[in-house]
């Protein structure tokens, strides 16, 4: 089909499911059915084709028709039929359709991606509807509180390829996938004439674009609150993570991988190189809290030190971990950095002066400095930090390991911090 591709939206994929309804009329030798239920089920998977020879050729999935050239046996239930001259079609009989093969799958994004294949010039006026098989890989690390992922046979009205396959409740970013084909003819009794299945393609999904980060940042926006001052920029942690900055990374803590807490289709997670900073301050006191969740140690640096303006500030992620708490990280990069170039093409870029979450601003002469008071900053500062710019220290309050957001699995529930893609 070479007409223009076009998009196959959730209201188009529906929520309709085909049931072979074939299982108690085939012929004996012929297995129960060709395929499983197609319902929505997160599990369901694929039935095996029947084992014997005669079954691999598709059959139509309303009343059990014969082969050509075979005969049906008398069987309780079911009229015997006279035999069928050798090239002659039964009454009532349709043409066998093509197996898809050649299966393509490209403009992938994190909820949706383009699918081609290639099936018989005889089929292409014939086929009325698209049976999608899409499931997703397993993967042991994988967030067992999410919802459920896809419903796996999807049930498309035919249109010209490739088309668009696209929705957020079923498609999750950076999440790996498997997808197979098969083509169907709707009769006039309701039933249907469908193809084999084609072969199995996998592919992957893709990060959040900056049309969903803006989504995400705008979210965030509305439960910010009002500004507060501060001046300092801390990181807390053990003191051996210090003793080794100093004997081994010249007095350096040198920036890492970011892991992968937060929103799993964030471009930075396993991606961007920094140094993690809070600097959100007790309301009371305008100081930092004495309690930390990653260590009695803190090293405390000028705010000026790493915000200023020769640094871009970047908007990357807002969530929460099933909590009352939400988090918003931010990424500041000196100008021209390769952490800023990598910024550049993938988070939304704040104005340091007017912004909802973190500004650096002049007044009087002097830089001032403030941080949205309802939100929990995590700053990831992309550039190695001198500790001797700083002061280190023991904190003399308690170490709250429920507040850790190492590795931190987003609440794909929570209508807060999602938005209208995958989770």
């Amino acid at each position: 089909m070479s007409a223009a591709p076009k998009s196959l939206s959730i209201a188009s994929l529906g929520a309709a499911a085909v049931r072979c309804r074939a299982r108690q009329e085939l012929p004996a030798g012929h297995g129960r059915s060709l395929f499983g239920s197609l319902e929505r089920s997160g599990r369901s998977e694929r039935a095996p084709l029947p084992v014997t020879p005669a079954s691999l050729l598709p059959l139509s999935l309303g009343r059990a028709r014969p082969h050509r050239g075979l005969s049906l046996p008398s069987l309780p239930g079911l009229p015997l039929q006279s035999p069928v001259e050798p090239g002659a079609k039964p009454e009532g009989s349709m043409e066998l359709l093509s197996t898809p093969h050649s299966i393509e799958v490209n403009n992938i994004t994190c909820d949706s991606f383009r699918i081609s294949w290639a099936m018989e010039n005889s089929d292409l006026e014939r086929v009325t509807h698209y049976f999608i098989d899409l499931n997703k890989k397993e993967n042991k690390n994988s967030n067992k509180f999410k919802h459920r992922d896809v419903p796996t046979k999807l049930v498309a009205k035919a249109v010209p390829l490739p088309m668009t396959v696209r929705g957020h409740w079923f498609l999750s970013p950076r999440t790996e996938y498997s997808v197979a084909v098969q083509t169907a003819v709707k009769q006039s009794d309701g039933e249907y004439l469908v193809s084999g299945w084609s072969e199995t393609v996998e592919f992957c999904t893709g990060d959040y674009a900056k049309e969903h980060l803006a989504q995400l940042q705008e979210k965030a926006e509305q439960i910010a609150g009002r500004m507060l001052r501060f001046s300092v920029f801390y990181r807390n942690h053990h003191k051996e993570y210090f003793q080794h900055a100093r004997t081994h990374c010249g007095n350096m803590l040198q920036p890492y991988l970011k892991d992968n807490s937060g929103s799993h289709g964030s471009p930075t997670s396993g991606m961007l190189h920094g140094v993690f900073f809070s600097c959100n301050t007790e309301f009371n006191t305008g100081q930092p809290p004495q309690d930390s969740p990653y260590g009695r140690w803190r090293f405390q640096i000028p705010a000026q030190r790493l915000f200023n303006p020769s640094t871009n500030l970047y908007f990357a992620d807002f969530y929460c971990m099933y909590t009352a708490y939400h988090y918003a990280i931010l990424v500041l990069a000196p100008k021209g950095s390769l952490g800023d170039r990598f910024c550049r093409d993938r988070l939304p870029l704040l104005d340091i002066a007017c912004n909802k979450f973190l500004t650096c601003s002049v007044e009087d002469g002097e830089l001032i400095f403030r941080h949205a008071q309802d939100l929990i900053l995590e700053i990831i500062y992309t550039e190695p930090v001198d500790l001797s710019l700083g002061t280190l220290g023991e904190i003399s309050g308690h170490q709250l390991m429920s507040l850790s957001t190492a590795d931190a699995k987003k609440d794909p529930s929570c209508k807060t911090c999602n938005i209208s893609v995958g989770r």
